[in-house]
């Protein structure tokens, strides 16, 4: 029961459709949509400059809207010291990208589909002990290469970018990198420090999203058209 309520929490845009949180995921694929000519933002790495900052909630989410759209969306997790995309689709992580690279299986192999129509996950696979290696091999950059040409978009759940190598390693791999910020915690000096490290590491495009910000309900910027019940859901 409780892993239920874990995942209904986080997947906002599937479980709400019509909430305001699942029309600021929206915003966000409008967004990475006109951000770049098209087909420029196959590969997309999502990573926050600490832990608990939100990234995998908007891996998750973003997701399920691209899915919505109508795309095939295929969602890695890229963290391979402590994963959590399994556990927000119900799956299981016994096989999974440590797999794909460590036993040279084929990503078919261990792909999962969800509830959500056209959304795929590969989860990471046993937690292996040489995680930065295996993200920065040969055999990371050839998976992503067959997987882009498979799906239309691909959202890889990499660790916090200042606590470890892992995901400066993947940035230069990926179309866009996605810094996920949560309003009323990062610190401006932590959030320059996650940029420069994915600058330094060539980064091709960096965007930041603004996790937890609150609704701006009497300003005129918040509106809503949905049935009651959902927006007291949400408040």
């Amino acid at each position: 029961m409780a892993g239920r309520y874990k995942k209904d929490r986080k997947l906002f845009s599937h479980i709400m459709p019509k909430s305001a949180v699942a029309e600021s995921f929206r915003t966000l694929r409008t967004n990475i949509a006109f951000s770049s000519p098209a087909g420029r933002n196959r590969t997309i790495l999502i990573t926050s400059p600490i832990p608990e900052d939100g990234k995998s909630t908007v891996v998750s989410n973003l997701g399920v809207v691209l899915a919505q759209a109508q795309s095939r969306v295929l969602i890695v997790d890229c963290d391979l010291r402590k994963p959590v995309m399994h556990s927000c689709f119900n799956l299981d992580r016994d096989s999974g990208l440590t797999n794909v690279l460590a036993r040279d299986l084929d990503p078919g192999e261990v792909v999962s589909p969800t509830e959500v129509a056209g959304l795929y996950v590969i989860p990471s696979g046993p937690i292996p002990p040489n995680p930065s290696e295996l993200l920065g091999s040969a055999k990371m950059a050839g998976f992503l290469d067959r997987v882009a040409e498979q799906y239309d978009v691909v959202l890889l759940d990499a660790p916090p970018v200042i606590a470890v190598t892992d995901a400066a390693l993947l940035a230069p791999l990926v179309d866009r990198v996605l810094l996920v910020l949560k309003a009323g915690s990062s610190r401006i000096e932590m959030a320059r420090d996650a940029r420069d490290q994915l600058v330094k590491a060539n980064a091709k495009s960096i965007g930041v999203v603004l996790n937890g910000a609150r609704l701006n309900r009497g300003g005129g910027y918040y509106y809503y058209y949905g049935g009651e019940d959902e927006k007291r859901a949400v408040n």
